[in-house]
C-alpha cells in the first residue's frame, strides 16, 4: 500500500427502490479510475455506513474488487461500537478481499487514551492488513493525539493517519515528531492543498465523487512544484469543497455527482434527499461550479 495521492470515500448510490444501484456505482467507479485515482474507499461517512448491513458491504468490497481488476487498492471503513464487532468486521473485509482498512475510534462511546490505544492496537494485532486511522475529533469527538500515535508506532500494520483535525499545523507535529513513521493523508477539502504543501502524502477525498479529474489535478500540480496552477484550480473549488465540511455532506456531495451524471441523490432515511431553498441554494453553487470549470493541463503526464 502506498498511502499517497488521491482515496476517494466512494458514496454508495441507491435506487428509489433503496436497493444499492451497482451499474451507477461502476459508473461513478470507472469516472475515478479514468481520473487517475490512487485507491478507494468504502463504508466511510460519505458511504452512509452506518445504514448499510454486512450484507451490503460484501456486495459493494466483491464488486469493487472485481471492476478495479487491480488497478487500485480497495479499502474498507471499520467504525463500529464495539471491539468484537470491530474485530468482526475487520475479519469479513480480509475475507471479501480489501486490501486495507480504515479504522475510526469507538463509536456511541468517547474512548479514553488507555482505551483508544488499546482499541487501536486489537484491530491492528487480529490482520495483517494495512491500517489507516481516522482522525476526526470534530465528527467523532475522540482526538487520536500524537502521545497515542506514539503507542502505536509498534503495530507495523497502522501505516498512516486521515488528518481531519481541522489543524493545519497538525502535519508538521506529525512529521516533526514521527518523520516518515506515518503517512499522511488529508480528509478535510477545504484544507486539502496546504495540507498538500506542508508534505501531506496524499488526499482523502469527497468532492472528488463529482469532481475528480479536478481533484487528482490539484495533487498531481502540487506534489510537481507547479503551486500557482493547482491554486488555480483550488481556488475554483472552494465553493464546492465547503460541502464537505457540512452536516448534510453526504446529500450535497451526492446531489453534484448527479448534476455531472456520475451519481443520484438517492439516500437512505434517516437522511432525506434535499428539498426546497436549501435544494436550490447548493444546485446553484453545483451549476455555477459546473459552468466555469478550469480548462485542466495534461496533468496525467505530470512525472510525480
Amino acid at each position: 500500500m502506498q498511502w499517497k495521492g488521491i482515496y476517494p470515500a466512494l458514496t454508495t448510490p441507491f435506487t428509489k427502490e433503496d436497493e444499492i444501484d451497482l451499474p451507477l456505482f461502476e459508473k461513478n467507479l470507472q469516472a475515478q479510475i479514468n481520473a487517475g485515482i490512487d485507491g478507494i474507499i468504502l463504508g466511510g461517512t460519505l458511504g452512509e455506513s452506518s445504514v448499510l448491513s454486512t450484507e451490503e458491504k460484501e456486495k459493494l468490497v466483491k464488486f469493487a474488487i472485481e471492476k478495479v481488476a487491480g488497478k487500485i487498492p480497495v479499502i474498507l471503513n471499520i467504525a463500529e461500537g464495539s471491539t468484537r464487532e470491530a474485530l468482526q468486521q475487520v475479519q469479513y473485509a480480509s475475507d471479501w478481499g480489501a486490501q486495507g482498512l480504515m479504522a475510526l475510534p469507538p463509536m456511541r462511546y468517547k474512548s479514553d487514551h488507555r482505551e483508544s490505544v488499546e482499541w487501536f492496537k486489537a484491530i491492528s494485532d487480529s490482520t495483517d492488513l494495512p491500517i489507516i486511522v481516522y482522525n476526526n475529533p470534530i465528527d467523532y469527538k475522540t482526538l487520536i493525539t500524537l502521545e497515542m500515535f506514539d503507542e502505536l508506532k509498534d503495530c507495523k500494520n497502522i501505516e498512516a493517519v486521515k488528518e481531519s483535525t481541522r489543524d493545519v499545523t497538525n502535519v508538521t507535529r506529525m512529521r516533526n515528531r514521527f518523520g516518515d513513521r506515518y503517512k499522511i493523508l488529508c480528509g478535510v477539502d477545504t484544507l486539502a492543498m496546504e495540507e498538500l504543501c506542508l508534505g501531506a502524502d496524499g488526499w482523502v477525498a469527497g468532492l472528488v465523487c463529482a469532481f475528480p479529474k479536478e481533484t487528482v489535478a490539484i495533487y498531481r500540480l502540487v506534489k510537481a512544484g507547479r503551486i500557482e496552477e493547482a491554486a488555480k484550480i483550488y481556488r475554483w473549488f472552494m465553493p464546492l469543497l465547503e460541502m464537505d465540511i457540512h452536516p448534510k455532506l453526504v446529500q450535497y456531495i451526492k446531489l453534484a455527482q448527479q448534476e455531472g451524471g456520475i451519481g443520484s441523490e438517492e439516500v437512505r432515511a434517516p437522511r432525506l434527499s434535499l428539498q426546497g431553498d436549501e435544494r436550490e441554494r447548493i444546485l446553484k453553487t453545483i451549476r455555477e461550479g459546473i459552468s466555469q470549470r478550469p480548462e485542466l493541463p495534461d496533468y496525467l503526464s505530470i512525472k510525480i
